[in-house]
């Protein structure tokens, strides 16, 4: 009796044993499998294509954090669009989620970073530091942010030959699926933009951009092919401050045709119309006295004051104040 007793006890301890080791088994599974579904979201996040013509490279990859952390390491990225030809390389990237929430992610990316066009343009940044989070869901991403310190960037055309030099001590950037629909907004602190050989248009900023796109919440993580052709939305608020109450707001509707012409009814707001326009003939002195001829026509539409409110009205890239002053015509995206 004894025997068969220990038998039992036995063959009990071995099925729980077993039943360990299977649990332990299908648990390291998982989480390997959630490793690679990591590497899949991050490299979509950072640069969103959708289709199979993306293809990305983690240098060195290392999975860490085994077990209850799931990290991604790389010692540099690279992704290409072999259907656009458009290459991107990135620094050493950092990733990681928690296993009991495996959709929330973070990461960290180091500079420096190169974007290359097959028509020319190459575009190199270097930053202090990166940090993004995302969230997935079933099928693709539903939100993601990012907040980058001290970003300097240059794009350089070997086509024109021109160079546009840029830099921000902070840059934000949130986008999140709305239904179908996707919200975006970005924030620049303390930014420059400088373009060789042209006069400074405007001094260092702060910028606020909110926006909608109407059904194209896919094009947070690249299942959207269409892009920004014909595309509508919202500009809820564009927002530039150049210190000292100089204030220049645009919002309204706007939408893009299948050729990429920009169409909408904005609404222009300017604080203080008489700075913005001493910083205009300061920036292009040739041009004062058209200055000062928009200067006075904006302001007896404003009712004389220096604050402005006027209405922009763009009609397949052709811009004009209210309809009749013609501005100019903005090329096509």
């Amino acid at each position: 009796m004894a025997t068969s007793s220990q038998s039992r006890t036995g063959r009990k301890f071995l099925f729980l044993g077993l039943g360990i080791v299977l649990v332990i088994a299908i648990y390291t599974a998982g989480w390997f499998y959630a490793a690679n579904r990591l590497e899949e979201k991050v490299i979509k996040a950072i640069a969103p294509g959708g289709t199979s013509s993306i293809k990305g490279e983690c240098t060195d990859m290392a999975f860490r954090g085994y077990p209850f952390r799931i990290g991604l390491f790389c010692s540099k990225v690279n992704v290409e669009d072999t259907k656009t030809g458009v290459t991107t390389s990135f620094g050493a990237l950092r990733s990681a989620a928690q296993v009991y929430a495996p959709g929330h992610i973070v990461w960290e990316l180091d500079s420096p970073a190169e974007i290359r066009t097959p028509h020319g343009l190459t575009v190199s940044a270097q930053w202090a530091n990166l940090q993004s989070s995302l969230v997935t869901k079933l099928k693709g991403i539903d939100r993601t942010s990012l907040v980058i310190d001290g970003l300097k960037a240059q794009a350089v055309s070997s086509v024109t030959n021109q160079t546009i030099d840029f830099d921000a001590a902070k840059t934000e950037v949130h986008l999140r699926q709305n239904g179908a629909d996707l919200d975006g907004a970005v924030t620049l602190n303390d930014a420059a933009t400088v373009v060789q050989g042209w006069p400074q248009i405007l001094p260092r900023l702060n910028a606020i951009a909110d926006v909608t796109l109407a059904g194209k919440a896919g094009m947070i993580d690249g299942s959207d092919t269409t892009g920004l052709y014909g595309a509508s939305g919202e500009l809820r608020r564009v927002m530039l401050d150049i210190g000292d109450g100089r204030i220049m707001r645009i919002s309204g509707p706007f939408a893009f045709d299948d050729q990429g012409y920009l169409s909408g009814k904005f609404k222009l707001e300017i604080e203080k119309l008489g700075d913005w326009a001493d910083n205009a003939k300061q920036a292009f002195p040739q041009l004062q006295s058209t200055i000062d001829t928009a200067r006075k026509l904006l302001g007896a539409l404003a009712g004389g004051g220096d604050h402005t409110s006027v209405d922009l009205v763009v009609d397949r890239g052709r811009a004009t104040v209210s309809g009749f002053i013609p501005l100019g015509k903005i090329p096509p995206i």
